[in-house]
């Protein structure tokens, strides 16, 4: 039975769908002003890991991972190269589809854009206007939050002790420091919209609103992303979202734990931030790494937990997987129709299935499943030595492509 940790409610919970054998997930996506850093790859394998096993155990998987392609950081990067704000958006999406190539992630169900979902967007910030939740200042329309008593639920903080500090920028036109933006109005040389109370664009938090709800419904089973998007991203994803429609926007939150350097958070300004795209050219130049490597690498710790980069961790990733495709080229060669190590091998092969599921349905331990992955491993060389009949060896090929599809490996 699997379980999934919920941080709204803070424990794992039985994962139990709208729809029976159906599952509909949403993932924040990338803001599309940069190259992908580790943490990008890092939440983007996650939560395809986490479609992957949900189609093992048969689920219907309905996916979405949007791409944020209007923000404040795509305007500045377009300043900073002089060129338009559409080529900039353009050449990162492009640059993120070729990182998520060699890293073996699939597409999601469907990709939307920002930009292409205005109307949706507007609908929402008029519905929360006529509610009385929202309020205009000036051209911009902002998010009541004192009328939302539940405000803080997610990141188990109460409004009362929120203080505008160094994240939340002081505007006099806010009734609450912590009141957000649904729409800002237009500036010159920036993309607008026309909307009901004038030109502008939206804020980040109800873009994400507008296409989950688009493409899932008002309420769907799992919403995921990194833990640095759980305040305020998500808070107000769930505020505005329960706001407009009175219904939960998604049942299960799941949120992946950061990259670190040294058991410090990978980042530009400590200057230790790696794209994915020089991870492989760094690496690269000294020993091969692939995108399998680093898939391994990442999946080898639980998702919850931080990951501490390193080039020890990479080799001993490669070294993992070079004992798998070892023994999967030893498991090609013919043998006798029967083996002394036939009858044990069933009986391992079912052991240590038993136990990926069983690691897998504990909120998607790829940790523990990775350790019955490589007992199979090792409990099939040695078999191998003992002896297995070709059936028996297809049967062992069988078992590690099984599990290997799982991680997408």
């Amino acid at each position: 039975m699997l379980k999934i940790y919920n941080t709204l409610t803070g424990r794992k919970e039985t994962f139990e769908p709208l729809v029976p054998k159906t599952v509909r997930m949403y993932v924040c996506g990338v803001t599309v002003y940069d190259e992908c850093h580790l943490g990008h790859a890092r939440s983007a394998l996650v939560f395809e890991t986490v479609r992957r096993y949900l189609q093992y155990c048969k689920f219907k998987v309905r996916f979405v991972k949007n791409f944020t392609d209007v923000d404040d950081k795509i305007i500045n990067r377009a300043k900073e190269l002089g060129i338009p704000w559409q080529a900039v958006t353009a050449k990162y999406i492009k640059a993120y589809y070729r990182d998520m190539k060699r890293l073996g992630i699939r597409k999601a169900t469907v990709e939307p854009k920002a930009t292409t979902h205005m109307a949706d967007i507007i609908g929402l910030v008029r519905t929360l206007l006529r509610k009385g939740i929202a309020y205009r200042a000036d051209g911009d329309v902002y998010f009541q939050v004192e009328k939302f008593p539940a405000y803080g639920a997610l990141s188990k903080r109460k409004l009362s002790d929120m203080q505008a500090g160094a994240r939340v920028e002081v505007d006099e036109r806010k009734r609450h420091p912590m009141d957000f933006a649904l729409w800002k109005a237009a500036k010159p040389g920036e993309p607008a919209w026309n909307s009901p109370w004038g030109p502008g664009r939206p804020g980040w938090h109800i873009e994400c609103s507008a296409m989950s709800m688009k493409h899932l419904g008002k309420t769907f089973d799992i919403h995921g992303g990194g833990a640095d998007l759980i305040f305020p991203h998500h808070e107000n994803e769930i505020a505005q979202s329960y706001a407009a429609t009175g219904k939960e926007l998604a049942r299960y939150w799941v949120h992946n734990g950061f990259v670190q350097i040294n058991q410090e958070k990978m980042s530009k300004s400590l200057g230790n931030f790696f794209t994915v795209r020089e991870i492989f050219e760094k690496w690269g130049y000294r020993e091969p790494v692939t995108g399998e490597v680093l898939r391994y690498f990442l999946l080898a710790t639980h998702y919850r937990s931080p990951v501490d980069f390193s080039d020890q961790g990479l080799q001993e990733a490669k070294r993992a997987l070079d004992g798998f495709y070892g023994l999967f080229q030893r498991l090609k060669e013919s043998s006798g129709a029967k083996g002394p190590g036939d009858s044990q091998l069933k009986q391992s092969i079912e052991r240590l299935n038993d136990g990926f599921r069983q690691a897998m349905d504990d909120d998607f331990n790829t940790a523990a499943a990775i350790a019955q992955f490589q007992e199979l491993r090792v409990e099939v060389n040695r078999l191998l030595v003992t002896g297995l009949s070709r059936k028996a060896r297809e049967k062992a090929r069988e078992a590690l492509r099984s599990f290997g599809a799982v991680l997408g490996l």
